[in-house]
Formats: structure tokens, C-alpha cells, sequence
């Protein structure tokens, strides 16, 4: 394509998005504001406390197709868990053939064999170059779509915002159980493309055509998963929105939500208008895999020496486009909910208001908005024109600006605070530098000129896994913690927690510390050898050792939270529990029991008075002040 007509597709793929996203935002908020409006919450309180079917449901009914908020995240956090646990599994046999390419796996060689012959691979034990490729195209995929997302807007987002918003439960309950459903499904459909013959996607987590559209079998259940899973989320965020718009408390104006729903509203509002390009090009790469159509396939493709019978015409950076346009907005989808339970866990640990509550609600919302403006960062190689290069370099260096701004106001929160060192503190403690790591590695791969020698290297994965893996992990393990509580109305152990946090920390920054050094060396990622065919290599390939090893303890540090998890769940409740252990001011905490009751969560809708971090208030007797005391 010539750089003329290479600007105007450019400037045409901008001009498109832009006025979509213009008229998509004027519908939905017309949508809402008429639909809507007809809610009134303390009708929905009447409704639901007073229903006497809700006091006599069927164990399928109460348990396994719920429309409470409350089972429906527990729903999504044990089924996202599931697949973190799958997805870190997938990352281990991948470590050893890193580590030790081409010999057997120990342990689990010969499940490794079997799966590798049942895909039509040879292996002795060890992981096959092919089958290599299709764990790591389904690491990423499991790792994001299905266990982190899931669980922090599905589980998190699920069971808190009413709670904390005060309402009695989501705004569409049979939405919500059709969302979580939806996402089983498709998380049924990836692990079935497991054992199907070639193994499952192997085009990467990114399913890059034209690769993609010529790939395996396993390649057409991925995008049919993919489907499923970006119509879950949709069904979800759109819950989630309307809750916070519609079913707020009496009194819960938008400053005094807590920053968790924030950064919950914002993320909603992401996926929502992120999702949709990537799950029409899903499909539409599906119709090229099935129906023989061209949407990313360019006249001229050769396989193996035959020319590909295909009508051609399509354009394989046009996926890069839409896929990224999503991807981008997902790494915000990952972080800002995470930022959300680090901002409770602080200003409750500190026992002192949120430094910049209103600069930290500002920055959330910018840096949702800018989300959408930076993705072609990622296609510096792609060979677009300056003029792009230079806005797309412009808008990273000013995406920055509010995640420093946030991470700023946390820092500060912590001076002069009366810090507790519980468990949940220390994961948010631990979360601070090693966000601050991600965001400060990935600067250099915003700007076009060191990004040409990084790109596609492991200094890529290591600041992408700084970012999402500790930055989202830490978070998501302080939120379990925090309210662990309020869930089952038992506090889980400080001393099992604490080995947890201080284990996962080392090995954390194990595994992903020597990726920048190796990347910084030039290895490339996808090297089912770990550099070993590079001469450049050879002095770095024994970090390859050390992340493998640092993994597996990883995995062993893991333990002491299971244990933890297994044990408290098994200890009787007494019956003087306190509803509040952590003396916190929101309202999940001051007007629910623990664990809260059934629909309709609280007795009497409750009316906000105050701001959501007022700890430590000059005057009175304690040293926090519930949001609903007046």
C-alpha cells in the first residue's frame, strides 16, 4: 500500500471509529435515562424483601442458576480460579521446555505425551514446538479472558457494587445469571478445543490472520469461544452500569461513591465499547475460516509452496486494528479494578481518607477515555506514516500521566497514616512498586524508536507481566482478603496469609525481572527453545533456569492460601461475628451482616450521609464514621 493511500486508510479507520463511538454513546445514555427512570429503589426493596419465593428456592434454583448478585459472583470468582489455576498450569510445562528444551516434563510427562499425540504431535514427554504454540496462545487466553476479567468485574464486581452502592441487588438479575452462564460456556468450549486433532488455537493470544484464518480446527473454537466470552462481558458491564446509575442509595451522590465503584463504572463502560470491534471481527475471521469469505485474507497467499484458494482482497491489519483497539482497553479493563480494592485497602489500613479522592476519580475517567486513543503503539512495525507514529507516541506519553497520578495519591495516603500490616495491606504495599515497575518499562515501548529493537521481545512480556500479572494478581489476592470477611463471615488466618504474600512477592519478581534483562539482550518471545538457536543469546539463557524455578515455587507458594481458603471455610461460625472486623466506613460493611442476607441484602434501604473515607474524623470518639451515620 502506498504511504498516500496508507494515511487515508488511516485516517479513515480513526474518522469511523470516532463518529461510531459518538452516536453509540448518545444512544445509550437516551436508552438509559428513558428505560430507566422508571426505577424506584425503595420499591425494589419492598419487592424483594417482602416475596415469599425467595425464602423457598429449590437447590438449583438457589445455588446453581441464582439471579442473587451475591451467588452469582461467588459463581464467577470459584470458575475464574479454576482457570487461573488451568491457565498458571499451562505457563509451568512451558517454564520446563524454556528451561530444559526437548526433555520429557517430570512428573506429568507422560499426561504431556498423551495430549501431544492426541493433537497428532510426537513427543517423548517433552512439549512439541507445535504443542508449545498452543499453550501459549491459550496461556494468554485463559490467563485474561477467563480467569483475571472474570474476576474482577464477574466475582468483585458482582458480589461489592450493590453492597457497596446499597442496593438490593444488580438492576437485571436474570441478565446476570445469563452473563455468567454465557462465560461457562465459552470457557467450556476453549477447554474442549484442547482435544481436538492439531490442539487448540495456535496463532497466539493476539490470533493474527493470516495465520489465524489458515490454522487448525482448534483456531475456529477459539473464535467461537471468544464470542461467548465478549458477549458475557457486555451483558455484565451493562449490569453493572445501570446499577450504579439507577440503584444508588439515598444520599449516595457521585462523590461519595467509593473509589472501587469507580473504577468499576469506568472499566464497564470499556468493555463495552471495546468489546464489540473485536467480537465483529471474531466473527467475521470466522465467516473467513468457514464460509470462505476474505475479510483479512490478501489476494496472493502461499502455503507450503501452493497458492491458497481464496478470493482474497481482505486486509490482515485491519484484525490489527480492531484486535488492538480492544487490547489496549483491556489492559485498563485488568488494572483499574485492581486500583479500586488498593484504594480501599489503603485508606481502611491506614485508617486516614484517600489522599485526592476527587484527582484519583478524574484520573480514572481520563485514563479510560485516552485508553481508546494509544492502541496503534502496539503496530509501530506496521509500517504507518510519521504523522501517525508521532499522535499515537504523543497520546502513551500522556496515558501516563494519570496512572502516575493515581499512584502518587496512594504513596501519599500512606504518610502520617496509622498503618496496620494486615494482609491485605501488605499485598497493596507490594502492588505499589510492582505497578510502578510495569508502567515505567512500558514507556520505551510507546515511543516508535526503541520500540523497533524491543519489539516482540521478552522485555514486551515482562513489562506486560509486571502490569497485569503482580499489578492485577496482588490486587485481586488483597480483595480476597479484605473481604473474605463480609463473604463468609470468618477471617482468614494473618500468619498462613502473610507466608502467602511474602513467598508470591520473591518469586513474582523471579519470574518476570529477568525478561527485561533477556529482551533487553534481544531475545524474542515464541521461542519454544528460549533463545537457545541464538548466538546472542547464549549469555542470558540461564535466566531461563531461574524463571523456571522461580515459577514452580511460585506455584508452592500458593499453598498456604488454599490451605488458608480451605481451613477458615471449615471453621464454625461463632455467634458473636462481627460484622465490621476491619472498622470500615462503607456501606457493605456498616449496614450488612456477615455474610450479608439473601435478596435484597439489607433490612431497610440505607441513606448516605457523608463521603466514603472518613477515618479518623477530629471530634469523635471513634476513628472511622460510617457513611451512613448522620
Amino acid at each position: 500500500m502506498k504511504y498516500g493511500n496508507l494515511q487515508l486508510f488511516y485516517r479513515r479507520i480513526f474518522l469511523f471509529f470516532l463518529l461510531h463511538y459518538l452516536l453509540l454513546s448518545i444512544i445509550f445514555t437516551s436508552l438509559f435515562s428513558i428505560i430507566f427512570d422508571q426505577f424506584k429503589i425503595n420499591n425494589i426493596y419492598l419487592e424483594i424483601n417482602v416475596n415469599p419465593s425467595q425464602h423457598n428456592e429449590s437447590f438449583w434454583r438457589k445455588y446453581i442458576f441464582s439471579t442473587d448478585h451475591k451467588t452469582i459472583g461467588i459463581q464467577y470468582g470459584i470458575t475464574a480460579l479454576i482457570f487461573l489455576f488451568i491457565g498458571f498450569s499451562l505457563m509451568m510445562v512451558m517454564r520446563w521446555q524454556l528451561a530444559y528444551p526437548d526433555t520429557a516434563v517430570p512428573i506429568i510427562g507422560g499426561l504431556v505425551k498423551w495430549l501431544a499425540t492426541l493433537n497428532g504431535f510426537a513427543s517423548n514427554g517433552n512439549l512439541p514446538a507445535d504443542l508449545y504454540n498452543v499453550f501459549g496462545a491459550m496461556h494468554g487466553t485463559i490467563m485474561i479472558f477467563l480467569g483475571v476479567v472474570p474476576l474482577v468485574v464477574g466475582a468483585f464486581g458482582n458480589y461489592i457494587v450493590p453492597l457497596q452502592i446499597g442496593a438490593p441487588d444488580m438492576a437485571f438479575p436474570k441478565l446476570n445469571m445469563a452473563s455468567y452462564w454465557v462465560y461457562f460456556i465459552g470457557g467450556v468450549i476453549m477447554l474442549v478445543s484442547f482435544f481436538l486433532p492439531g490442539g487448540a488455537a495456535n496463532s497466539g493470544w493476539t490470533s493474527y490472520p493470516p495465520l489465524s484464518d489458515i490454522a487448525t480446527i482448534g483456531q475456529t473454537y477459539w473464535l467461537l469461544g471468544m464470542v461467548f466470552l465478549i458477549t458475557s462481558s457486555l451483558l455484565g458491564s451493562i449490569n453493572i452500569i445501570v446499577t450504579i446509575v439507577q440503584l444508588r442509595a439515598e444520599g449516595m451522590t457521585w462523590m461519595r461513591l467509593p473509589f472501587f465503584i469507580w473504577t468499576q463504572f469506568v472499566t464497564s463502560f470499556l468493555l463495552v465499547l471495546a468489546f464489540p470491534p473485536l467480537e465483529a471481527a471474531g466473527i467475521f475471521q470466522l465467516m473467513d475460516r468457514v464460509f470462505g469469505t476474505s475479510f483479512f485474507l490478501p489476494s496472493g497467499l502461499v502455503v507450503g509452496g501452493q497458492a491458497l484458494d481464496v478470493s482474497g482482497g481482505g486486509s490482515p491489519l485491519l484484525w490489527q486494528h480492531l484486535f488492538w483497539f480492544l487490547a489496549h482497553p483491556e489492559v485498563y479493563v485488568l488494572i483499574l479494578p485492581g486500583m479500586g480494592v488498593i484504594a480501599e485497602v489503603i485508606t481502611n489500613n491506614t485508617r486516614k481518607p484517600i489522599w485526592g479522592y476527587k484527582s484519583l476519580v478524574y484520573s480514572v475517567i481520563f485514563l479510560g477515555f485516552m485508553s481508546f486513543l494509544v492502541w496503534a503503539h502496539h503496530m509501530f512495525l506496521t509500517g504507518m506514516g510519521q504523522g501517525m507514529s508521532n499522535f499515537f507516541q504523543t497520546t502513551t506519553m500522556i496515558i501516563s500521566v494519570p496512572s502516575v497520578i493515581i499512584l502518587t495519591c496512594f504513596m501519599l495516603s500512606l504518610w502520617g497514616g496509622s498503618i496496620r500490616f494486615t494482609t491485605p495491606m501488605l499485598f497493596a504495599l507490594g502492588w505499589i512498586p510492582m505497578f510502578g515497575i510495569g508502567g515505567l518499562t512500558g514507556l520505551p515501548l510507546g515511543l516508535s524508536t526503541p520500540d523497533i529493537h524491543l519489539h516482540d521481545t521478552l522485555y514486551v512480556i515482562g513489562h506486560f507481566h509486571y502490569v497485569v500479572a503482580p499489578g492485577t494478581i496482588f490486587a485481586i489476592f488483597a480483595g480476597i482478603y479484605y473481604w473474605y470477611p463480609k463473604i463468609t463471615g470468618k477471617m482468614l488466618n494473618e500468619t498462613l496469609g502473610k507466608i502467602h504474600f511474602f513467598f508470591s512477592f520473591i518469586f513474582m519478581n523471579g519470574i518476570f525481572w529477568p525478561m527485561l534483562i533477556q529482551g533487553l539482550a534481544g531475545v524474542s518471545r515464541r521461542l519454544s527453545d528460549g533463545g537457545a538457536s541464538y548466538a546472542h543469546a547464549q549469555d542470558v539463557l540461564f535466566w531461563n533456569e531461574v524463571m523456571s524455578y522461580s515459577a514452580w515455587l511460585l506455584a508452592l507458594a500458593q499453598i498456604p492460601f488454599i490451605v488458608n481458603l480451605i481451613l477458615t471455610l471449615r471453621r464454625k461460625t461463632t455467634a458473636d461475628v462481627d460484622p465490621n472486623p476491619w472498622k470500615a466506613t462503607t456501606v457493605e460493611w456498616t449496614d450488612t451482616t456477615s455474610p450479608p442476607m439473601g435478596h435484597g441484602n439489607f433490612e431497610k434501604a440505607p441513606v448516605v450521609h457523608r463521603g466514603p473515607y472518613e477515618y479518623s474524623v477530629p471530634g469523635d470518639k471513634a476513628d472511622f464514621t460510617p457513611q451512613t451515620k448522620s
